[in-house]
């Protein structure tokens, strides 16, 4: 009974999986964003954290868009 249900329910939240995807996406990165910036920029290499954040974050979307 619970294995038909949980199916039943995939079936009707497909529709919505991607926005809720997305969602956690941005949840995940606003936790890393909002713990470690601040701990970064205290150790006085404020720019190298930043250009490390900047340049992984262009990495991982180029590997995103290449790999599919």
């Amino acid at each position: 009974m619970a294995g038909v249900a949980g199916a039943a329910l995939v079936l009707v939240a497909r529709p919505i999986l991607p926005y809720a995807l997305a969602f956690a996406a941005g949840a995940m990165i606003f936790v890393v964003v909002e713990e470690l910036v601040p701990e970064s920029q205290t150790s006085g290499h404020s720019h190298a954290a930043t250009w490390g954040a900047i340049i992984g974050f262009a990495v991982m979307m180029t590997l995103d868009v290449a790999l599919g």
